[in-house]
Formats: C-alpha cells, sequence, structure tokens
C-alpha cells in the first residue's frame, strides 16, 4: 500500500490500522503489513476533515489595515467592504484568500465552501478564486458560490452579474433576499435564482434572515422553491439568525417544513454572536440559528467560520474547530451525545452540504481525505481544540502541525503536563 495510519483510534473507539492505496481507503484492519509511507498516531483520533461550509474568501485578511467596522452591525460591515471592493485586484485578491486557505488545511479542513461578491462589474474576486481554486485542487476541494452582496433585483445589472458568474464557473447559487428594498423584491430574488439554479444544474445557498427581525420569513420560500424545482438535498439556507427570534408556534412548523423539503442549515456561530443582537439593550439575544432543535427535526445542519480578520468579523485563525467549539456552547449542545453530534455537523454533515449524493465515511473505498488528530475522541477534539497532526488529502500529507508540549515546575523539576484528568479519562 501507498500510506499506512497505524494505531488509528476511529471515532467509534477501536484502535486500527488504516491502509490507502490510489487516493483511497484500501484497508482497515489491525497489524497491515508495510507500506511505503507510515505513519504512527499512537492511539490518536483519525477522522474525516473539517469541512468549511460557509467562508468568504475575498474578504479575509482586509482588517485592520484596509478598514474596521466601528459599529460592529452586518449592515457597516457591507458598507465597509463595498468600500473596498474598486481597489481589488487579482494577485491581492488570492494571495490574501491562499493564505487564509492554508491556515484552514493546517487546522484540519478538507474542504471549502466559499461565497464571492459578485456585485462588481469586473468579477474580480471570483475570477482570483477560480483561479486559485484550480492552483489548489491538490490540497483542498474548493467550491464558490456567487454572492450577489448588495442584491440583485436592487442592484444595477444584479440578474446580468449573477447569470455572468455561472458562466465564469462558479458552483453555486447564492442570495440574499433580506437585504432587497421590499419583501416583494426578496421574494422575485428567490423566485429568479431558483430558476437560474434548476437551468444551470447548480446548488443553491443562500445568506437567508441573517438578522434578528422576527418578521423576516423568506426561508420558508426557500422550502417551497426547492420542492417546485426538485432540488432536495441541493439547497442550503445560510446564518437564518431571525430563527432565534420566531415564536415557539411558527419555529416549529418551519423545521417540520425544512426538514421535508430537504433544506440544509448552515450555521456560523462565531460571527453570528458577533453581529445579531448589536440593537438590543438587553437582554442581548444569542445571534444563531437553533442547530439543536433543527438537528432534533430533522434538518441536516453544517457550520462554517464565515469570516477570518474582515469587515464583518476582526479576529480569526480559519478554525472550523473553534467555530463548532463555539456551536456546542451557543447551541446547548453540550451532552455526549450532542458534542459528538456537533463534531458530525463539522465533518461529515458538511461533506454533504457540498457534495449532496456522494456520502463520506471513514471506510474502505472511500477517498482517503483524512485528519490525526492530538486528541483520542471528537468530543475531545471539542474540549481541547487540539492540532490536527497530519491532514491527508487522496492519501497524501498535505499538512502536519507538532502539538504543543507544556511543562510546569513541581518541586525542583520541570515535569510534563497533559489536559487530561489524572484517573486517564479522556472525554468521549
Amino acid at each position: 500500500m501507498d500510506l499506512v495510519i497505524r494505531n488509528a483510534r476511529l471515532p467509534w473507539g477501536t484502535v486500527q490500522d488504516v491502509g490507502v492505496e490510489n487516493g483511497r481507503i484500501a484497508a482497515i484492519a489491525p497489524g497491515l503489513g508495510a507500506a511505503a509511507r507510515e505513519i504512527d498516531a499512537g492511539g490518536s483520533l483519525l477522522s474525516l476533515p473539517l469541512v468549511d461550509a460557509h467562508i468568504h474568501l475575498d474578504a479575509s485578511l482586509t482588517v485592520p489595515e484596509r478598514t474596521t467596522n466601528r459599529s460592529g452591525t452586518l449592515l457597516e460591515g457591507i458598507e465597509r467592504w463595498s468600500q473596498i471592493k474598486p481597489d481589488l485586484t487579482v494577485d491581492d485578491v488570492k494571495t490574501r484568500a491562499r493564505q487564509a486557505i492554508l491556515w484552514e488545511v493546517a487546522q484540519g479542513a478538507g474542504a471549502i465552501r466559499s461565497h464571492v461578491d459578485v456585485c462588481d462589474e469586473r468579477l474580480v474576486a471570483l475570477r482570483a478564486l477560480v483561479q486559485l481554486r484550480a492552483e489548489l485542487e491538490p490540497v483542498v476541494d474548493l467550491q464558490l458560490v456567487a454572492f450577489p452582496q448588495e442584491g440583485v433585483m436592487c442592484y444595477p445589472q444584479g440578474q446580468r452579474l449573477m447569470e455572468a458568474a455561472i458562466e465564469a464557473g462558479a458552483d453555486v447559487v447564492g442570495g440574499i433576499p433580506h437585504y432587497e428594498w421590499t419583501r416583494e423584491d426578496g421574494i422575485s430574488q428567490l423566485q429568479w435564482l431558483f430558476a437560474l439554479a434548476a437551468r444551470h444544474g447548480r446548488l443553491v445557498d443562500v445568506h437567508c434572515d441573517e438578522t434578528d427581525d422576527d418578521q423576516s420569513r423568506f426561508v420558508e420560500t426557500m422550502a417551497r422553491l426547492t420542492a417546485i424545482h426538485g432540488l432536495s438535498g441541493r439547497v442550503t439556507a445560510s446564518h437564518v439568525t431571525a430563527m432565534h427570534s420566531y415564536n415557539p408556534a411558527y419555529a416549529f412548523k418551519l423545521r417540520r417544513v425544512l426538514a421535508a423539503a430537504g433544506v440544509s442549515v448552515v450555521a456560523n456561530p462565531l460571527t453570528n454572536i458577533v453581529l445579531q443582537g448589536r440593537f438590543d439593550e438587553g437582554p442581548v439575544r444569542r445571534g444563531m440559528a437553533p442547530i439543536k432543535a433543527l438537528d432534533a427535526a430533522g434538518v441536516q445542519v453544517a457550520l462554517g467560520v464565515d469570516c477570518i480578520m474582515d469587515p464583518w468579523y476582526p479576529v480569526g485563525t480559519g478554525s472550523l474547530l473553534r467555530a463548532a467549539w463555539m456551536a456546542l456552547h451557543v447551541g446547548h449542545m453540550t451532552g455526549q451525545e450532542e458534542m459528538a453530534r456537533v463534531f458530525q455537523m463539522a465533518t461529515a454533515h458538511g461533506h454533504a452540504v457540498m457534495r449532496p449524493g456522494a456520502p463520506r465515511e471513514l471506510a474502505v473505498g472511500q477517498p482517503a481525505d483524512l485528519v490525526v488528530w492530538d486528541a483520542t475522541s471528537p468530543v475531545e477534539c471539542l474540549r481541547l481544540l487540539p492540532a490536527a497532526r497530519w491532514v491527508i488529502r487522496r492519501g497524501n500529507v498535505v499538512a502536519q502541525t507538532q502539538p504543543a508540549r507544556r511543562e510546569v515546575r513541581v518541586g525542583d523539576a520541570m515535569v510534563p503536563l497533559e489536559l487530561v484528568p489524572e484517573s486517564g479519562h479522556r472525554s468521549g
């Protein structure tokens, strides 16, 4: 075999060797034979890679050098970004986006879906990321969403630019209905976008109801259009933060509708809780979609980093594991089974959002896209936020990290310290 990962602890707890040949998992068993390359996991967790199902790579790493968001609101973020756009170049976008992508890969990401602003006559950001998608294909699976940041119906030539973005290589049709001037225009935007996606055979991923306004309810229209166009499993509603403010009776009905229609939801915990609730005087709302209730209702939930040092979120390192850590806190998902479920949202669920109909699991015959963590279980990953020791794509190591080792003084000596109880018990 090309690669054997020895003594790998699988997510269900058993320790096995995992063999890889021709970019796919060829065997999972103890004591596999020699290979061209071997990695000793030493009992550490082997998992599917993280999937960042929502980020804006075109805006990444523009703060604080180019702008800042003093109010911390979504709308000021959009305004500040619109001031930056005229000065974008292909090289500039590629340089910043490449760095952000490599940060993510080094921290365990194997796939990234990036929304790219196409409210720009030059389509600079999209052209840059189409080039980067090809250049970094050996390292990461990059999927691009044509995202009309400033609207479709209210933006000059909005429809033409969306059409041009699809022709230029966007994989997914995006949208932002709550940004239109009227509810009627928001509905018209969705109707037009879904028809565009159906015509070109594209997936759909819409920034929907990203507001604290409990009257913003475009996601129900998304569910209906998904059914009308036969797009079950191919549509994602991103953010849907208004859902945290819906009355319980409507929210209950909506969750059932989304599950029946096959609409997935992507929450972006880090940015959601920063941008939302800015107009509240108290109590301040949490600002994230109710992922626990959605998951329980059968709605597929995935997670995104959303932003890295941009006009909407001034910090961050591109760690989806940190976003998942925040999700379990904000989403009240701290039971052992619930935390394991959050890890699935960050891995397998994200893959299903990006590549519907191509299930991904850690099994023989599946692509050898894998991560060895400096932890022993999915729950411990969420507790420790450990290093991704080895990140593997198609059987090739594309990133590796040497974990930090801690020592503390005990008496006259410095002794190693692990963040694991002395009883030897480990999370999960």
